[in-house]
């Protein structure tokens, strides 16, 4: 066969070229369609009209691409293309069995959103939610089908000008390429960098804003106070706040009906120093000077990406151990946790692991008699960080006392060891390892806490997860698998009509790691008090502390605000 005939049979199994005017595959309409469909099922977080909307139409371009490319797909590889007549009748067929498939999901979207909502506490929405859903859906759509266009006519654009420099398979797949490449070098090189920058100009200046409610601690032991190592005005707003905040020694007397204790609160804003050493340094010298070590409990608590730490889970602990508490933080990003996790992985790492080395290795050269139980903490990213922070082997002839993890994220070691080591009758969502010896997993019944045979071992380490938390539950392979999280039984916080689809279950999940906290408190991403006090008291064993008197504190922190 001569080159040009091979040239043309290829030719003719290749998408044509694109001519410089919009068109719309039928096809590829019609899995966009299912694909919007299949958003339209429940995921973990509730959505408004809004946020479904903009979901189906992200969604929709999706399935709109890949109907593409398997067209594309099918061509390259030769295979059988109806034309005329019979290609209008398969299309129409498709598209009337998608649009039919949307119609009765649309139908049914307010029940499926309704069945997360129940179990949350929110209110149910209206009856005009599935119009309003797929509005938006059609108009975030369009913008997106048009980039895809665009895509389309660069991609044909190269090949174009290859095919007069190399055979036509080859320029195809060059083209392909190419064009993948510079909308990648567009999308990472350009737009990521650019809003990473605008985001850290942003959450930067906000950090540097004063609160006039937040007044600067006279109290010697707190942070920033003015005989303080550590600059109140480099601290952030979060760290102000942190350490302006939290209870004295009076209210908790008064709660305790004993002799109470000052709280040491010290917290290393990012700006107070370049680098993690640095910083880790300034924090340290102020343990020296406040007495950290010389306290009963010490904690190591490392912040989410903002900088923000939850009061729920340190204003309890300082009143189950009569303020005789200690706690030191270390600032890493401006970035949320959502963003510095992606993008700023490593500053939160190194951070952490500078803090925990120069703070560890002091405490276990202190006689075991003399010294505070160590303990560690955080939550979101700062339970990732404070994980990594620690190698458990090296620890083995001093080990920590224990630590409780609120909300791990789903790429944490620790927590995806643990969890892969679970006992086969336990659920994903809520662990027993090793009958609890070392590490139990707790969610919003505190009861949870004694499953397993064992006894607690000399580290008591407890994850405090949501089973509805996307933080916690989000699976990159969700895409080409179901989530193990959605093996039945289910978590209780989350919809009976919770469902699997390819791809769509991916984006489902991503959004809902966005919306982690547009949720009810005691869901999602939002922990509570109520839920960190029974891990406390189970890890830290307070002395002389009654089942009574968790009753009370719980009570005690009834609808707080962390802030």
């Amino acid at each position: 066969m001569t080159s040009d005939a091979n040239t043309a049979r290829h030719a003719a199994h290749w998408p044509p070229l694109a001519s410089r005017r919009l068109t719309l595959s039928v096809f590829s309409l019609s899995i966009g369609i299912v694909f919007f469909a299949f958003s339209l099922t429940p995921s973990l977080i509730p959505r408004d009209y809004v946020l479904q909307g903009v979901l189906g139409g992200i969604v929709m371009a999706l399935g709109y691409g890949l109907g593409q490319f398997g067209l594309l797909l099918w061509r390259y590889v030769e295979l059988p293309v109806l034309g005329g007549t019979p290609n209008r009748a398969l299309n129409a067929i498709v598209l009337v069995a998608a649009a039919a498939l949307a119609v009765y999901f649309l139908g049914n979207t307010a029940e499926w959103q309704n069945s997360i909502r129940v179990r949350v506490g929110m209110e149910p929405v209206d009856a005009t939610h599935p119009v309003n859903v797929a509005a938006i859906a059609a108009a975030v759509f369009v913008p997106l089908w048009i980039i895809g266009w665009a895509f389309q006519l660069l991609l044909d654009t190269l090949r174009r000008q290859l095919r007069r420099l190399i055979p036509v398979r080859l320029a195809n797949l060059l083209g392909l390429v190419l064009a993948a490449y510079a909308a990648w070098a567009l999308i990472d090189g350009f737009l990521v960098q650019r809003f990473l920058a605008f985001a850290d100009d942003v959450y930067g200046e906000a950090e540097a804003l004063f609160e006039p409610e937040i007044a600067r601690p006279d109290d010697p032991l707190k942070a920033g106070s003015p005989v303080s190592l550590v600059d109140w005005r480099a601290m952030g707003r979060w760290g102000r706040r942190f350490v302006a905040t939290g209870p004295d020694a009076e209210a908790i007397a008064a709660f305790t009906g004993q002799p109470a204790e000052q709280p040491i609160r010290i917290y290393v804003g990012r700006n107070a120093a370049e680098s993690p050493a640095e910083r880790t340094e300034i924090a340290f010298a102020e343990m020296l000077r406040t007495g950290a070590f010389e306290r009963e409990v010490l904690l190591i608590a490392m912040p989410v990406g903002s900088g923000w730490l939850d009061a729920g889970a340190h204003d309890p602990l300082e009143f189950m151990h009569g303020g005789d508490v200690a706690t030191v933080a270390v600032q890493y990003s401006h970035l949320v946790s959502w963003i510095s996790l992606v993008f700023e992985s490593d500053a939160g790492l190194e951070q952490a692991q500078s803090l925990f080395d120069r703070v560890y290795d002091h405490w276990k050269k202190l006689p075991p008699g003399d010294r505070p139980e160590l303990y560690l903490h955080g939550i979101s990213q700062g339970a990732l960080v404070s994980m990594a922070s620690i190698d458990l082997f090296e620890m083995v002839a001093e080990p920590i006392d224990g630590a409780v993890w609120a909300g791990p994220p789903f790429g944490s070691d620790l927590w995806s060891r643990a969890t892969g080591a679970r006992d086969p009758d336990s659920p994903y969502w809520l662990p027993v390892v090793n009958e609890g010896e070392f590490v139990r997993f707790v969610n919003q019944n505190p009861a949870n806490l004694t499953r397993g045979s064992a006894d607690w071992g000399r580290v008591r380490a407890v994850f405090l997860q949501y089973g509805s938390d996307p933080i916690v539950f989000f699976d990159p392979l969700a895409a080409l698998r179901r989530p193990p999280f959605m093996q039945a039984p289910t978590a209780p916080d989350v919809s009976p009509q919770l469902q699997w689809y390819p791809f769509v279950t991916l984006f489902q999940l991503a959004l809902d790691m966005a919306l982690s906290q547009n949720i009810a408190p005691g869901y999602g991403h939002r922990y509570i008090a109520q839920d960190y006090i029974p891990a406390w008291v189970a890890v830290t064993r307070p002395e002389g502390w009654t089942a009574t008197d968790t009753t009370r504190l719980m009570q005690r922190f009834e609808g707080f605000d962390p802030g």
